[in-house]
Order: structure tokens, then C-alpha cells, then sequence
């Protein structure tokens, strides 16, 4: 069994802020990013105030390190899905479930829009997440336009502009959803964004 002193110090800091935002994203979905305290998070995740520190500048900090980490995992599960598959329809179909199925993360849906919220209130931040969400969406583009290139479609709108709005009614219906899931049930959710995604991707070019 390995020690702690077999262990190099980078893989120990690596572990560390692993730990660190996975306690990070259990605690902002459950008390709201504002609400939650650093010491709770630290806590959780088997460490001090001051091990937060040295990983850390801030709160702000460590949610960007949690949402670059979803931001790669996220873009890793769309291009495996893509890589499956030669067809473009069964590209496009592949694209069309990863969106549909990012909408069922209610735990992210929560994390997303609590963050943007208080992005748009704090340019600082603001300028950070926007950095980091081109950096998300601008893969997805270049892989839709692709399919769509070789399906001899277009769309409607700009591709950014399609994932951002893919994006943004997925986290609106599921919000929703969360709050009244009569009005909203999740399988009115998944066909509207289905609907959606259709109507943005069935286009023929001219």
C-alpha cells in the first residue's frame, strides 16, 4: 500500500483540489453558491480552511475550477459519441441525445444558472465565465456544422447562438421542472427540447 510519503507533492495537491471541488459541487448545489461557506467545503472534504488556500484564491476560483472540469468532461462524452459513428444522421442523433440527456443533471442545471446569475453581477467574474463558456460551446459548434455541412442543411441561426439556446432552455425547463414538476413534467421537458432541436437542424440549405 502506497503512504502519503510515496506520494509526490503534485499528485498530493492534485487529490487534494479534486477533493476540494467535488465537495465544492455537492455544497453549492445544496446551499446556493453565495450561502456556502469555505470551511464547510474544506470540511467535507477532509481538510482545513488553510489546505483550501493553498489550492484556492477564492470561492469564485474554485467554481471555475469545477466548471472546467465539467466543461472537459463534457466536451470528452460529446466527442466519443461522435467518434462512434460515419453517418452524419447518426451524428446529428448523437448530438441530439447528449443534449437531451445533459438536460436531466438538475444538480449542474442548479450550479449553471445560480453562477451565471452571479457572474452578471460581478464583471470580474463575468469576464472569466464568458472565457470559459466560449471554450465549451465553440466545440459543439464546430461539430455541428460540420454534420450539418455534410447533411446539406443550415441553420436558421448562428451555431453559437444554437448552443447557447440548447443550453439555455435545457437549464430554463429543468428549473422549472424542479419547481413545479405537474406544470412541467420531465417528459414534456425532454420533447420540447427535442422538438427544438429538430426545428433548429431540419433546414435545407439553398
Amino acid at each position: 500500500m502506497e503512504t502519503n510519503k510515496a506520494v509526490p507533492a503534485s499528485r498530493r495537491q492534485e487529490i487534494t483540489r479534486a477533493r476540494l471541488i467535488q465537495s465544492a459541487e455537492k455544497i453549492f448545489a445544496c446551499d446556493g453558491f453565495e450561502a456556502a461557506k469555505l470551511e464547510e467545503i474544506a470540511a467535507d472534504a477532509g481538510y482545513t480552511r488553510g489546505a483550501f488556500y493553498a489550492n484556492f484564491e477564492s470561492k469564485e476560483d474554485l467554481f471555475c475550477a469545477l466548471l472546467e472540469n465539467e466543461i472537459s468532461s463534457r466536451i470528452g462524452v460529446l466527442e466519443r459519441e461522435m467518434s462512434r459513428v460515419r453517418d452524419p444522421e447518426a451524428k446529428l442523433k448523437a448530438m441530439r441525445e447528449f443534449f437531451l440527456s445533459k438536460t436531466l443533471d438538475r444538480r449542474w442545471c442548479l450550479l449553471a444558472l445560480e453562477f451565471k446569475l452571479f457572474a452578471v453581477r460581478h464583471p470580474e467574474v463575468r469576464k472569466r465565465l464568458v472565457a470559459m463558456h466560449r471554450r465549451f460551446v465553440e466545440p459543439r459548434v464546430g461539430m455541428l456544422e460540420e454534420v450539418m455541412k455534410a447533411l446539406g442543411r443550415k441553420l436558421p441561426i448562428s451555431a453559437c447562438a444554437t448552443g447557447v439556446s440548447m443550453a439555455a432552455l435545457g437549464n430554463s425547463l429543468m428549473l422549472e421542472n424542479m419547481l413545479d414538476p405537474v406544470l412541467m413534467p420531465q417528459s414534456d421537458a425532454l420533447q420540447i427540447m427535442s422538438n427544438f432541436f429538430d426545428l433548429l437542424t431540419s433546414t435545407p440549405a439553398k
